[in-house]
């Protein structure tokens, strides 16, 4: 795919609320982390919604059903339907019911999330590979998912029978910090087989066709806290995305980022998506969002200037994107980003 290489984070006019029909949220390091609402998160997404933008939450953890999703944002306070919600667990599940027979047995290696959507494809999930399944399909479990379930899965993958995954984070946050995620058991059952499976989850074309598919979304904004899941996945499905500062990204990964992980917003929480967004402009051999101005030196990024922290992150991305081009941007904006708190 041949797309135009971003160079700096987009300004808008228009509040990103307005300027999009459709939000596509990710849930974990965006609305919530351990389960609990992240700051701002829930006035943020009423005013949205009040003023006729469409939320749809979006999320590579296959674990929980849509109906269980809908129901935990409803006790933070943010009204929510099962219909809001996407999970990869529904698009790994139409993924596979395009390569095998109706009514066909899949062996599961994850939770009700995948049960649920097996069964809306019109498949049956079962837990043995002696239950002479057609298909295996691998999906976020939770921290007690059973080591005999990557076995189960890597007997039944290693007499070839098809093998999928919902996704391939390799990291979940957590009320207690980073933990490991689905692409890490994926791992397990790789290394013990040798295989690769199909995947389904953000950033590969299924979860956003899935997306749209679900949502009818005409001009959608992609709002995530990953790189490489929720940016690229905007990236492949060529639509806009705002970057919140709430999940796993920090500044560095940010200035690093190569074509199709740079957004085309950052913004520090969900509030971002009420406000426009500064315009970066050029000033000499440099970039100025606010009061900041942004350079690659030789070595190093180097900043100038004062104002609010984050138009000085924005004015470091496009010194940095500029400088890297189609790659990663190597030079070091340790002292620039320390300068901001970042």
């Amino acid at each position: 795919m041949s797309q135009t290489v971003r160079t700096r984070p987009e300004g808008s006019g228009q509040a990103l609320s307005e300027a999009y029909d459709t939000a596509l949220l990710d849930l974990d390091g965006v609305v919530y982390a351990g389960g609990e609402a992240i700051a701002h998160a829930v006035d943020s997404l009423a005013t949205a919604r009040a003023g006729g933008m469409h939320l749809a939450y979006v999320t590579n953890n296959a674990l929980r059903t849509p109906d269980a999703v809908a129901g935990h944002l409803t006790e933070l306070g943010i009204p929510t339907v099962a219909s809001d919600v996407i999970t990869s667990a529904q698009a790994v599940a139409r993924l596979i019911s395009e390569q095998v027979p109706a009514g066909a047995r899949v062996l599961v290696i994850g939770g009700d999330g995948l049960r649920v959507a097996l069964r809306e494809r019109g498949l049956e999930p079962v837990d043995s590979a002696e239950d002479e399944p057609v298909a295996v399909v691998q999906g976020y479990g939770g921290p007690d998912l059973a080591w005999s379930r990557f076995a189960e899965a890597s007997y039944a993958v290693a007499r070839g029978v098809p093998w999928f995954a919902s996704n391939t984070d390799l990291t979940i946050p957590g009320a207690r910090g980073i933990g490991p995620g689905n692409g890490a058991a994926v791992e397990v059952v790789r290394i013990a087989t040798g295989a690769e499976p199909q995947v389904a989850g953000k950033p590969l074309p299924p979860m956003h066709r899935e997306t749209i598919l679900r949502t009818g979304a005409e001009r959608p904004l992609v709002v995530g806290d990953r790189l490489d899941t929720d940016i690229e996945g905007a990236f492949n499905g060529e639509v806009d995305s705002l970057l919140v500062l709430t999940g796993v990204t920090d500044g560095a990964q940010l200035l690093a980022a190569p074509p199709k992980h740079r957004p085309t917003y950052v913004d520090a929480d969900l509030r971002g998506m009420l406000t426009g967004q500064p315009e970066v402009v050029e000033a000499g051999d440099g970039f100025r969002c606010g009061g900041w101005t942004a350079t690659a030196g030789g070595e190093e990024l180097e900043l100038t200037g004062e104002g609010e922290a984050l138009d000085g992150l924005r004015a470091l991305c496009a010194a940095a994107w500029t400088a890297a081009g189609e790659g990663s941007c190597e030079l070091n904006g340790g002292k620039a980003l320390a300068r901001l708190g970042l």
